[in-house]
């Protein structure tokens, strides 16, 4: 029956239901891919605070994350507050991120990587050979 659907699709007299039917599926793809993103950006932030020392389910708790990456990249935890602030945040969000690539021993192109594409540059983070150093305390 599911194979006959997009041909029963075509042969009704509304011609909108085909279009409609394929931005559901358009939909349901972008959802998919969406969904994979933020698993594996989920996963390699979990590794990352693993390998830093802290829990790994703070990963997923909502601001206590935040928190989190700011104690591991050296910074005052009250940095947290600054990423609600607008404009503000996206200069806190390059300073936690040079901390905490400076904590593993990378540089800052992989501190704008850990900024701009979180979802490729943590996972690579997280499973790589590089161990955390000392924090360093700004």
């Amino acid at each position: 029956m599911s194979s006959l659907f997009p041909v029963l699709l075509l042969l009704q007299d509304d011609p909108n239901a085909a279009a409609s039917a394929a931005v559901a599926g358009m939909g349901a793809g972008i959802l998919i891919v969406y969904l994979v993103i933020v698993l594996v950006t989920i996963i390699g932030l979990w590794k990352v605070f693993e390998k830093a020392g802290e829990p790994g389910w703070a990963a997923i708790v909502p601001l206590y994350n935040i928190a989190v990456i700011c104690k591991i990249a050296g910074k005052p935890m009250w940095w947290a507050i600054l990423y609600f602030v607008p404009f503000v945040n996206f200069v806190i969000a390059i300073l936690v991120s040079i901390g905490v690539a400076n904590r593993f021993g990378k540089g800052t192109g992989f501190a704008l990587g850990l900024t701009f594409l979180p979802f490729i540059f943590y996972p690579l983070l997280g499973f790589s050979d590089s161990r955390a150093g000392a924090p360093a305390m700004a």
